[in-house]
């Protein structure tokens, strides 16, 4: 079950903290909790950080100048969120998901952003397109600034933009999950230099929604999922820099 919109990090602001390298002073425990989950959680939706990083406890203390209780109580959060797996004996990992979980992670997001789409259309003022619109800006700015991380960021909040229009704030707590799932699955399979949504994908939604149709918009999201599915390969990237760089933290 997905955890409350307040628990969850906010994904259409650009606010990863960093540290310059040096060590983080040691916060109140709600706050630490708080900054360490956020600063790994859009790590993983940036793919700086991808699926099998490992996650030492020493390291994460260290960093985030803690202790180890307030550092395992944030990984079984990330676990809960199937952001983070736990392996008994051997620490914490990122998430490494199977095929055939990206089967069904897949084919739930289709279904839950079609009937997110299809209230957004519905429900949709003035000012949500001029939103939208906003975002699109942004990403057509990120994207010709080469700026990969911003990109995915700004890829992301498009999706959990649209299921604010939505007013079902159920559906959009499901969607969160979704897309980290996603954003996981993305980070382990697909091609350097693939960017994880078209640009012009999102556009044709958004024309759709202005324009009150539903139908052709659920059709266009569909095929963009569908698109962003075939793009993942099988073959996994490694990483050989630090924690912290991984992080954002130095």
């Amino acid at each position: 079950m997905a955890r409350s919109a307040t628990d969850r990090p906010a994904l259409d602001q650009d606010e990863t903290p960093r540290v310059g390298g040096a060590l983080a002073a040691v916060d109140d425990g709600d706050e630490v909790e708080a900054r360490m989950y956020r600063t790994v959680f859009e790590s993983v939706m940036t793919q700086r950080l991808t699926p099998g990083t490992k996650l030492p406890e020493a390291a994460l203390c260290e960093l985030f100048g803690t202790t180890r209780s307030v550092v395992r109580k944030v990984l079984q959060r990330l676990a809960h969120d199937h952001i983070v797996q736990l392996r008994p004996n051997r620490g914490a990992i990122i998430a490494v998901p199977t095929p055939e979980e990206t089967r069904q992670v897949f084919e739930a997001r289709r279904g839950l952003e079609s009937v997110i789409v299809n209230l957004a259309t519905r429900n949709a003022t003035s000012a949500g397109i001029a939103e939208l619109r906003r975002q699109l800006a942004a990403e057509h700015d990120a994207m010709h600034r080469l700026e990969q991380p911003a990109w995915a960021r700004l890829a992301s909040s498009f999706h959990l933009q649209l299921a604010a229009l939505a007013r079902n704030p159920i559906l959009e707590r499901y969607l969160v999950e979704m897309v980290s799932r996603c954003s996981l699955i993305v980070a382990l399979h697909e091609p350097p230099g693939n960017a994880s949504c078209e640009h012009a994908e999102h556009e044709s939604i958004v024309a759709c929604i202005e324009r009150g149709d539903a139908a052709a918009a659920v059709q266009q999201m569909d095929e963009h999922l569908r698109r962003l599915e075939r793009n993942v390969s099988l073959e996994r990237r490694g990483a050989d820099r630090s924690l912290a760089h991984l992080l954002g933290m130095a």
